[in-house]
């Protein structure tokens, strides 16, 4: 069992302008105190075939984490258009919300992303050169893809006091589902 349950993920400001701030209100739970913060990460993937065009928008650490319920907003920057291929802007992408202790990743959640025109013109014959401006950036929330992973959440009770890897995820370490909003 994890020492910290998401236990609620919305997306705000949704659907939005490709060029507004990402904004996530987090709800978790954590059963058993933890003496580090957690790590916060929204990763944006600018492209299916090149992770060299993902972009960490934000980075947060959070903490201190007690026992009990808590709630926070986490705002980001949009994507650098500059950053992602032309070819790469319009259409379906994902955005990966992570979290981490002490440096070990323990649930991923991926959103489909759809950037569009919020023109119909626009829709049905887009111009040779992609107008920021004019996209509309719409978060699939309906079925997130949850990935859990398996880590150790108090390393400092190992009997060597160092910190044990987390074994890599496969079908029998790793938990996928529907994340339920």
């Amino acid at each position: 069992m994890s020492a910290v349950n998401v236990t609620n993920i919305t997306v705000l400001n949704n659907p939005s302008s490709f060029l507004s701030p990402l904004k996530f209100e987090i709800t978790y739970d954590c059963v058993n105190a933890l003496k580090e913060d957690l790590e916060w990460k929204l990763i944006y993937v600018g492209s299916a075939e090149d992770d060299t065009y993902d972009q960490l928008l934000e980075s947060v650490f959070v903490g201190p984490v007690n026992v009990g319920g808590f709630r926070f907003v986490l705002q980001a920057d949009p994507p650098d258009p500059a950053k992602i291929r032309a070819e790469d802007i319009l259409g379906v992408t994902v955005l990966l919300l992570t979290c981490s202790y002490v440096g070990q990743e323990f649930v991923r959640i991926g959103y489909y992303v759809n950037n569009d025109y919020n023109d119909e013109n626009l829709r049905q014959q887009p111009s040779q050169m992609v107008k920021i401006d004019m996209l509309q950036r719409n978060i699939l929330t309906d079925k997130p893809r949850v990935t859990k992973f398996p880590i150790n959440f108090h390393p400092e009770n190992s009997e060597t006091g160092e910190q044990a890897a987390a074994p890599p995820p496969d079908d029998n370490t790793a938990e996928a589902d529907g994340y339920e909003e």
